[in-house]
């Protein structure tokens, strides 16, 4: 993963008791390298990205990880809300698979506030829900915000409220994993766009 980074790590640790030392894995293996911050302003994020995933209260750091990955395979940005696991846990840093270095990403988001924000700067608002919202073909091919929340609980009212639209995936499964529905619709967002 270190190979996936533009820049060179500002300390790189290749001694394998080094990386032991370093290294929350109990066996690890490869190099350890030490970035600085990665993540961008939200107006940093709203300018240089078209297609945004918007993460409000996903904890579990495997599927953050896996969404940042879907955002870089789709051409899109990613922002953290203030209740989702940290970009910065080591299992969210694995789980994007190198992908961290090349998604714009904002963290500790107000979600609410970032969607009248985006708004009002020309993006489509959608909010991911298990039903009731319209085909995942009806999304548009402009400036694209899709909003996915936690399995357990989903969006809040107040978040549902902010967005100008809504989208359900059709399943015979009662629910998606969240990482699997943000990947679908960043998917369906990104053929929009494709010549």
């Amino acid at each position: 993963m270190v190979s996936e980074s533009p820049d060179p790590p500002r300390r790189l640790f290749t001694d394998l008791d080094d990386v032991r030392k370093v290294s929350t894995l109990t066996t690890p293996t490869g190099p350890v390298g030490v970035f600085p911050f990665l993540d961008v302003e939200t107006n940093e994020l709203l300018r240089s990205s078209d297609r945004i995933v918007a993460l409000h209260g996903v904890q579990d750091p495997g599927n953050v990880g896996t969404i940042i990955r879907a955002a870089h395979a789709f051409g899109a940005g990613v922002a953290l809300s203030r209740r989702s696991a940290d970009l910065y846990n080591p299992k969210t840093v694995r789980a994007t698979m190198g992908s961290i270095f090349h998604a714009p990403i904002a963290r500790e988001v107000d979600t609410v506030e970032f969607l009248s924000e985006a708004s009002s700067l020309g993006f489509t608002t959608v909010a991911a829900l298990p039903e009731a919202g319209e085909s995942p073909r009806s999304l548009p091919d402009g400036r694209l915000v899709l909003v996915v929340g936690t399995e357990g609980s989903g969006l809040p009212e107040e978040v549902i409220s902010a967005c100008g639209g809504a989208v359900t995936i059709p399943s015979q499964a009662a629910s998606l994993n969240v990482a699997v529905a943000a990947s679908i619709l960043l998917y369906e967002a990104y053929m929009r766009v494709l010549p």
